[in-house]
């Protein structure tokens, strides 16, 4: 894992900047004035790159769509993905519901029919999905676009 993420990314931008330099540059006049050493490229590459990536990577997750479109796409083509995103949105509902209930009794107050209405309503809402859905089916992925999503 360490290889895979760390060592190659950082081979890969050595790779990049060397071939970039000595390919690219050196073979350009006006561009090696602006980059007259190896060393000076490496410096502007740095202070104007990273800042540069840092900010694109910045509005990948939090000002476009972008990221919220592959998480979708993740939850569609993964079924076990899509299965775990299910289950923890029920077992937060679920949870959320039980400490309601779990504060009034605690505050000496009776669990009334409209409790009890929503409670057998997930009941049969949980006990229908739980039934009908496998790995095979779309029924989770159904859950997620009536329950989850914007789409």
């Amino acid at each position: 894992m360490g290889w895979s993420t760390y060592f190659a990314f950082i081979f890969a931008a050595i790779n990049t900047l060397t071939v970039t330099y000595y390919l690219a540059i050196q073979n350009y006049p006006f561009l090696e004035t602006i980059f007259p050493t190896f060393e000076q490229y490496i410096v502007i590459v740095i202070l104007i790159g990273i800042p540069l990536l840092i900010g694109i990577g910045y509005a990948h997750y939090k000002r476009t769509l972008a990221f919220k479109s592959e998480t979708d796409i993740t939850a569609e083509a993964n079924p076990y993905n899509r299965r775990n995103i299910v289950n923890n949105t029920i077992s937060s509902e679920l949870a959320i519901k039980n400490l309601e209930l779990l504060i009034k009794l605690a505050k000496k107050e009776t669990i009334d029919d409209e409790d009890l209405a929503e409670l057998s309503k997930l009941h049969e809402k949980y006990s229908k999905l739980s039934k009908e859905r496998t790995f095979s089916n779309n029924v989770d992925l159904k859950f997620l676009k009536e329950n989850i999503t914007n789409t």
